[in-house]
């Protein structure tokens, strides 16, 4: 199988920012002993620092990153290097101080800009699954279209939006679960896109076209606030070149 690699964003003596390619599973597991993971990719060249650091501590057991993408998203991800770091990031996801920006293609006509504000749970008929569900956790999307797009392509005709996505709360495929809800479905999605619609965007692009294009956040030793920015990987970028502008 080929290694996937992601792309350095930033790199200092207490965090690295990444650029995760699509198809890279973030954390090992047992799942993917034979995958070679982001983690490992951390392990393998930008090793944390456990000198004073519980080895049993999520520092320790993730090497350092801070928080997750899904496989098939590409885009920003956050590495402590040390244990102190972490701590202090994890503390600024928690208090939702940290502000991250996604661009979306989603299926359909969306309203220029709204919100979707529903809990969201994992499912219990479908355990890989989250949906919206009325025992779940609050979950709070923003968005703002950035254009409408028009895809034809023999008797495929439909209108797309490219829309910027602003998660205030970092639930599990939260993104993806909220735009399925109100019936505007991420383009490419396998799980929440529906079969039918799957098979057939599978057939113009190989992903879900979601990407965590920026995260802003304060820096853990300086106090001085970094914004990173991620650009929208080339194989999305060719595939919006084949749409027409609506």
């Amino acid at each position: 199988m080929q290694r996937l690699f992601p792309e350095v964003l930033f790199n200092d003596d207490k965090i690295l920012v990444l650029n995760k390619p699509a198809g890279m599973i973030v954390n090992n597991s047992d799942t993917s002993k034979e995958i070679y993971t982001l983690q490992d990719f951390i392990n393998d060249n930008y090793p944390i620092d456990l000198k004073n650091a519980n080895k049993d501590s999520d520092f320790a057991k993730r090497s350092g990153i801070v928080h997750r993408l899904d496989k098939e998203t590409s885009g920003v991800l956050i590495v402590a290097k040390d244990g102190e770091s972490f701590e202090n990031l994890q503390k600024q996801f928690k208090n939702r101080s940290v502000s991250k920006v996604y661009i979306a293609l989603v299926h359909g006509k969306l309203i220029p800009e709204g919100q979707i504000n529903v809990p969201i749970g994992r499912l219990p008929w479908n355990r890989m699954r989250f949906g919206v569900i009325p025992k779940g956790r609050e979950s709070f999307t923003e968005f703002k279209v950035l254009e409408y797009k028009l895809l034809k392509k023999g008797s495929d005709k439909e209108t797309l939006t490219l829309v910027e996505v602003y998660p205030r709360t970092g639930r599990t495929h939260q993104i993806r679960v909220h735009f399925q809800y109100v019936s505007f479905p991420i383009f490419g999605d396998a799980l929440y896109a529906g079969r039918k619609m799957y098979a057939r965007d599978k057939k113009y692009l190989d992903r879900h076209f979601l990407h965590a294009s920026k995260i802003t956040f304060i820096h853990p030793a300086s106090n001085e606030e970094l914004t990173i920015v991620a650009p929208l990987p080339l194989k999305l970028t060719e595939f919006l070149s084949t749409l027409s502008s609506v």
